[in-house]
């Protein structure tokens, strides 16, 4: 089976054991953009307080969030972890909306992928797997998100190389194998995301368990 194949069928397994996912949990699109970036290096629990704080405050707005302080920032999201970084990471990004965008949200999602890609990894502690999160689940552009869960899953079933497959090298295996769809790419990145919780995890693997065949 070659790689475009066995990407498809990976996903046929993953669909067929779990469902469609509702991924990626965020009642707005600013919600989700929040989200990503809070999300980094820590549990989705923790991000759920955090965002559960602004919404609290009445600030979880572009405009309000952007007015905030980023030490009161940092107070208001404390409970997702390396709060200063992350409010200071959170204020860059919303600086970009602001400044390129006059805050206009709508302006922000209808620029083209490749550029809105590129003036988001320029903002200061937006890396590739953020960037895209934003670009897939908050815009809806056709992007997959690589994660620490897929390139645990591609190399346990040698469809890459674990030491030599970077981000953009594995990504490009997706998205050139699969149809440009944003709902495609939500739905395959959320059942990754799945089964790397509950099965292909980083020690103690349940490969006997997993719905996909036990790598060789």
């Amino acid at each position: 089976m070659n790689r475009p194949q066995a990407l498809n069928d990976i996903y046929d397994r993953l669909l067929a054991r779990f469902g469609p996912q509702h991924w990626w949990p965020g009642e707005t699109p600013f919600e989700v953009m929040v989200g990503a970036v809070l999300t980094q290096n820590t549990a989705w629990s923790n991000v759920e307080k955090a965002i559960a704080n602004l919404k609290g405050q009445g600030l979880l707005d572009p405009a309000r969030l952007f007015a905030l302080p980023p030490p009161l920032l940092a107070e208001q999201i404390r409970p997702c972890g390396y709060f200063n970084l992350k409010a200071a990471r959170l204020h860059n990004l919303l600086s970009l909306i602001a400044g390129r965008f006059d805050g206009d949200l709508d302006r922000f999602f209808a620029t083209p992928l490749a550029s809105l890609r590129q003036q988001l990894l320029e903002v200061k502690g937006i890396g590739p797997e953020t960037a895209d999160s934003i670009l897939l689940y908050a815009a809806g552009k056709p992007i997959f998100v690589v994660d620490a869960y897929t390139h645990r899953l591609l190399s346990r079933h040698g469809l890459i190389a674990e030491e030599e497959a970077d981000y953009h090298q594995i990504q490009a295996l997706f998205m050139d194998a699969l149809p440009a769809d944003p709902a495609l790419f939500n739905e395959y990145h959320a059942l990754i995301v799945r089964v790397g919780k509950e099965y292909c995890k980083k020690t103690g693997p349940r490969c006997g368990e997993c719905p996909l065949p036990a790598p060789s």
